[in-house]
Formats: C-alpha cells, structure tokens, sequence
C-alpha cells in the first residue's frame, strides 16, 4: 500500500461528494440507501485508479517514465503538471467562493432510494472533474514508481471511509447525529473551497 496517496482521499470527497454522503443520511432509507452509495464510490474509484494506472503503465512501456528520485523524469513532470491542475482547481475554489452553490442535484437526494445512491456514487467520483484530476495523480504516481494497481487500494479503501463517516456518525449517535448532520451539511456547503484548498496544499508539500 502507498500510503504517500492516501491525503489525496480528502481531496476525492471535498465538496458536493461528502455534502452528498451528508444528505443521504437524513433520507427515509438512510442507512440502506447511503450503503448503496458507498457502494457507488467503491467502484467507480477502484475502475478510476485502475484506468489512469493501465494508462500510465501503457504510457511507460511507450516511453520510459524515469527514476521517481529523478527531478527531470518524464514521470515526475507529469505528476507535477497534474499538481499544477489541483493548484489551479484550488485558486479556482477561492476565487468562486462567494458565488458558489451546490449543483441542483443534491436538492433531490432526500427522497433517494437505494439505486439512487447508487448511481449518485458513481457520479460523484466519474463525473467530477477534481476527482478524475486526482485519479490520474494517483495513477501517474503508481506507475511513475513500478506499483501495481493493488498498490492503490489503501487510496480506494481511505476514499470510501472518508465517505461513510455521515453514515459511521448516525449509526455511532443515533438520532444526535442526525439532528447535527443538516449543520455540518451547510458548513461543508459554505466553505468546502477551504477544505480544496487545504488539501491541495498537503498533496502539493508531499510532493515537493
């Protein structure tokens, strides 16, 4: 497992993703429908690294991606071209932050039933472009340093938890929790740009 990808897994959910995670646990079905989601992320990560990790390997059988200890390897300036991506995404984040507004389809989510929350889990990380951006990272990364996919499941595996913890809170508080949820839920609403930019900057000092 690499664990230098795991903070990435923060960057994966920031935003409509973990505020998603947050509505589906106030839904009639909560528990079963946010399971359904979990189940969403769990795949369509696991597909996402797999893709960006066949791509990249195929890309180094093309030409050689170098010594990760290699500042000037081809594999480590396209990690750092898609560090620049997030960077950019992060300046974006701030400079949007007093006229952004969760997209449409989470107003819907209350009434999600489980093949909803399936299909929301899927879309929160294959349709997302911050997401792609960072599977490519995470493949360019495995790849740049001879790891196969199986490298990548500790990523998968801290994605699909930071994404359970609304449900690990109800289940652990009970009725308390969903009491706290829609405050949390509108605090991640109002300055998710804060937690992009924050993990941005983790990813970008490791690294550097």
């Amino acid at each position: 497992m690499d664990l230098k990808i795991l903070p990435l897994a923060i960057t994966m959910m920031a935003g409509p993703q973990i505020i998603a995670a947050l509505v589906l646990v106030t839904a009639r079905q909560a528990v079963r429908v946010s399971v359904a989601f979990l189940l969403g992320v769990a795949i369509a990560t696991s597909v996402g690294v797999a893709i960006t990790h066949g791509l990249f390997g195929l890309f180094g059988n093309k030409v050689s991606l170098g010594s990760p200890s290699d500042s000037g390897s081809v594999g480590t300036l396209i990690q750092i071209g898609l560090v620049v991506l997030l960077v950019l995404a992060a300046i974006r984040a701030f400079l949007t932050r007093e006229t952004s507004e969760p997209p449409g389809w989470l107003t819907g989510l209350m009434d999600a039933g489980v093949g909803r929350g399936l299909t929301t889990g899927l879309l929160v990380i294959l349709a997302m472009p911050s997401d792609i951006v960072v599977m490519l990272t995470v493949g360019a990364h495995l790849a740049h340093g001879g790891e196969d996919f199986v490298a990548g499941m500790g990523f998968v595996a801290a994605t699909v938890l930071i994404a359970a913890l609304p449900l690990l809170t109800l289940l652990a508080l009970g009725h308390r929790g969903r009491d706290a949820m829609p405050a949390v839920r509108d605090w991640l609403t109002s300055n998710s740009w804060v937690i992009t930019i924050a993990t941005c900057a983790v990813f970008v000092l490791l690294i550097l």
